[in-house]
């Protein structure tokens, strides 16, 4: 090495080397915008699938406002307040309400298999009922139970707005069953099953409050209206999905570094070290370098050239499991000095 090493490092050599390898920290003020993802939620379609979504729910509007004309005679406006999914241990996990517990009608292509419903909060049934019958409802009136006959109407009502989702809905002519019930939910579901929550605002043109529905449906009863296929799960075989995941993971990036040897010094060396200076490293000429990955010895070579870059001829192969049970058995020595890894290329 050229010059005389000294000694004791000068302050001003010991503020060069702290700030060559930045003793003080600094704030980051690097910002990453990211889209806010709520994992309580299922993301069961994707935003091109959503947009068809609020196409079909909008048909739905529509034909659940000419439904209601039809039967109370009188103009309607139907909107839809809100489309959301939700995981069906939302529904199955929500206490009954007792006496305030929503009025249900299921649906499907088969009566004794439903595969969705329509709830209706007690003031809106009581709403519903009293405009088929041509009178008005009363703040005195919300939330009371209904009579036979009131039901018996509102099953008529409910049925009506089925009938719209089935116009709605191509290709698929859906039942209502052939009663409304009340209290537990009428719905085979599993905990995670995802649902799709649609809730209609409905109101009579000449009054000023509207009324909600909602319509719950699971997301996989969707996937025509949507375009979303899907394959069962037993048209694969254990040997297919293996071999997806494997071909997906040679298609991961790794870096990988081409080392050409270490050496020790004191940090007094390190502090000293000029232009021209040579550092003998651990390695002689003859023996090939190490190319790392993550970390980890896999591969051995020897340097070469390729149209007119540099490169690494591989020559053997190294365990990397076996390699890190060592390091993670060995134990590391205490010492002042530090190692120096000079690295060919990646």
């Amino acid at each position: 090495m050229s010059g005389t090493l000294t000694n004791n490092l000068s302050r001003e050599k010991i503020q060069q080397l702290l700030t060559a390898v930045g003793s003080e920290t600094t704030e980051d003020t690097t910002q990453i915008e990211a889209t806010e993802y709520d994992w309580h939620q299922p993301h069961y379609f994707n935003s091109d699938q959503l947009s068809k979504l609020d196409d079909f729910t909008e048909k739905v509007a529509t034909a659940v406002a000419e439904k209601f004309a039809h039967l109370c005679h009188s103009d309607f406006n139907v909107t839809i307040t809100s489309t959301t999914q939700h995981f069906a241990d939302e529904f199955l996990n929500h206490p009954s309400n007792g006496e305030q517990s929503d009025y249900y009608l299921t649906f499907g292509t088969d009566q004794d298999h439903p595969c969705g419903l329509i709830s209706i909060p007690p003031q809106t049934a009581v709403i519903w009922a009293t405009q088929l019958l041509g009178g008005s409802e009363s703040e005195e009136d919300s939330g009371r139970d209904l009579s036979q006959l009131e039901e018996s109407l509102l099953l008529d009502i409910a049925s009506a707005v089925v009938e719209a989702v089935s116009d709605s809905y191509d290709n698929h002519d859906f039942l209502p069953a052939r009663s409304i019930v009340r209290g537990r939910l009428p719905l085979e579901l599993q905990g995670v099953e995802e649902l799709c929550k649609i809730t209609l605002g409905v109101r009579k043109a000449d009054l000023e409050n509207s009324s909600e529905a909602h319509l719950l449906i699971p997301c996989r009863r969707l996937e025509p209206v949507v375009g979303k296929t899907t394959q069962a799960d037993d048209e694969f075989s254990a040997e297919d999905i293996s071999k997806a995941i494997l071909d997906r993971l040679q298609q991961i990036s790794v870096s990988v570094t081409a080392q050409l040897a270490s050496t020790v010094l004191a940090f007094e060396e390190i502090v000293n070290l000029q232009v021209d200076d040579v550092l003998l490293l651990d390695k002689k000429i003859n023996e090939p370098i190490e190319l790392i990955v993550e970390g980890l010895t896999v591969l051995h070579g020897w340097p070469g050239k390729s149209a007119g870059k540099h490169a690494v001829v591989i020559t053997g192969h190294q365990d990397p499991i076996c390699q890190k049970r060592q390091m993670e058995t060995s134990k590391p020595s205490c010492n002042t000095s530090q190692s120096v890894n000079l690295i060919a290329g990646t």
